[in-house]
């Protein structure tokens, strides 16, 4: 049965590959970037049933104009893939003072997701994308009042996205399945080869995971859970998105800041 899918960040990387392999199969999908160009090139080579849509995610209102956009296009959406994510960035700091990274990483999915509650299947999925890098978040950081590294940056916002995956899920009892993966370390990525000044191994390896979260049946009762790929099995993320205290905290302040962005 034919799908509508929404991956953000997909006009290269994982996020292509993982629509490419999603519109051979048959579903809808829905193409997310910041460049209409990029946006046009990824569609051509997608093929199949595809749409594109333009939105910044450092920009709050520019990410619930995505929401709006694919809402009044489509009355059921099956599967949104939260894919995209920065590491690097010449401008690390957002116009409002956040940093970058929770702000695509973390605000922009939490937002997207919300705004997109309404038309999401009950019996359809979230798929966060995680890292194994993940660490404690500094509410300092998260808010905008302290920089630090981006490497540091990055982990904290992976945990955070991870965080709300989990508190999300225990919202939804009625679904959709919200779910986090790490798709695998060090995949031949764009923002790898920049962040790392690797090659990566196989992005195939990344799709596949996205692909199985997104559709098959061993994550249909997953909501919440934490998928590593590099174990190939549902585990533990780290030991700070359990501790009830730091997940409450980095709660409100996701809550906090998306107030703020508006």
């Amino acid at each position: 049965m034919s799908k509508t899918i929404l991956i953000t960040g997909s006009t290269d990387g994982i996020g292509l590959l993982t629509a490419e392999n999603l519109a051979a199969e048959g579903h809808t999908i829905l193409l997310h970037g910041r460049s209409a160009a990029k946006l046009e090139a990824a569609a051509d080579k997608v093929g199949g049933n595809c749409e594109t849509y333009v939105g910044d995610l450092t920009s709050m209102s520019d990410v619930h104009a995505l929401a709006a956009d694919i809402s009044n296009a489509h009355s059921q959406l099956d599967c949104l893939i939260n894919n995209a994510g920065v590491l690097k960035a010449g401008q690390p700091v957002t116009r409002e003072g956040f940093d970058l990274r929770f702000m695509v990483n973390t605000f922009a999915p939490y937002v997207l997701t919300c705004d997109l509650l309404p038309i999401l299947a009950k019996d359809g999925r979230v798929v966060n994308l995680s890292s194994a890098a993940q660490a404690p978040v500094d509410m300092d950081v998260l808010h905008g009042r302290k920089r630090v590294d981006d490497m540091s940056a990055y982990a904290q916002s992976k945990l955070a996205i991870t965080i709300w995956t989990r508190e999300m899920a225990k919202e939804l009892t009625d679904g959709p399945v919200v779910v986090a993966v790490n798709p695998a370390s060090l995949l031949a990525s764009k923002m790898v080869k920049e962040g790392f000044g690797v090659a990566g191994s196989d992005l195939q390896i990344g799709a596949d995971i996205l692909r199985e979260a997104a559709l098959d049946a061993s994550f249909a009762h997953a909501s919440g859970r934490y998928f590593d790929n590099d174990a190939r099995m549902f585990t533990d993320p780290h030991a700070a998105a359990l501790d009830p205290a730091h997940s409450a905290s980095v709660m409100q302040g996701i809550r906090e800041a998306v107030a703020k962005l508006g």
